[in-house]
């Protein structure tokens, strides 16, 4: 028997409360989302989960791979323009910075026993006014025997760099003090009364050029960073 209109009319709106009860049961159970969201939802059913990596674990001195046992983190880089200072990270410890305030103008200079890591003495020395480089070469020639010494430029640091500034810093072992120009970038790392393995990186200069300084009047700034390997305890 075909059912007659009166019958059918009877089951749409059947049908139709019983969409209109499911669909308020549904709403009741799950909780409020935006509507982008319960697509998202709906569409990441039988996706594979994605996998992501663990963020980078951060190294010493902001290395990116982190140093062998029994060595020492080192990172040393210059200022940039007026406003970017100069930093020497050692052992993750800041031992020059802006945030240690003991940064400024000139050749800044850090030196670190050798056998324990501790710092010794931080100084800077302005190059552009004073005379600064006597005062330079006593604290450099204090550094005791199995000392190393860390030297990064902030802004000028040759104006007032005199011969016998530059024959301290030579007999380290620098290969560029003697050609310092006006505002160059450099970095240093020397060791005295003991000797660095060749492969360590120690000293980097950049001269400023109008051409391709990064800040005006001023070259981009200058990093050398690795591992010094500790000497028997």
């Amino acid at each position: 028997l075909r059912p007659t209109s009166g019958q059918f009319a009877v089951f749409f709106v059947f049908a139709s409360l019983c969409a209109w009860y499911s669909g308020y049961l549904l709403a009741e159970l799950v909780p409020d989302m935006p509507l982008s969201s319960a697509v998202y939802s709906i569409r990441s059913i039988g996706e594979k989960p994605v996998l992501r990596a663990p963020a980078p674990k951060r190294q010493k001195c902001d290395h990116w791979t982190p140093c062998p046992p029994n060595t020492y983190a080192y990172r040393l880089l210059s200022g940039g323009g007026r406003d970017k200072f100069a930093k020497i990270c050692f052992e993750d410890e800041m031992l020059i910075g802006e945030k240690t305030g003991n940064v400024a103008r000139g050749i800044n200079i850090a030196i670190v026993n050798y056998a324990t890591g501790k710092v010794i003495a931080t100084q800077y020395f302005d190059m552009f006014e004073g005379d600064n480089s006597g005062p330079m070469t006593a604290f450099i020639q204090s550094a005791p025997s199995k000392s190393l010494l860390f030297m990064v430029t902030h802004d000028d640091g040759s104006s007032r760099l005199k011969e016998d500034a530059k024959k301290a810093i030579e007999s380290l072992g620098s290969k560029e003090i003697r050609n310092m120009r006006f505002r160059s970038s450099w970095v240093f790392l020397a060791a005295k009364g003991f000797e660095l393995p060749a492969g360590i990186e120690r000293e980097k200069i950049n001269h400023s050029d109008n051409a391709k300084n990064r800040y005006s009047g001023w070259p981009a700034e200058i990093q050398v960073e690795g591992c010094i390997p500790k000497g028997p305890s």
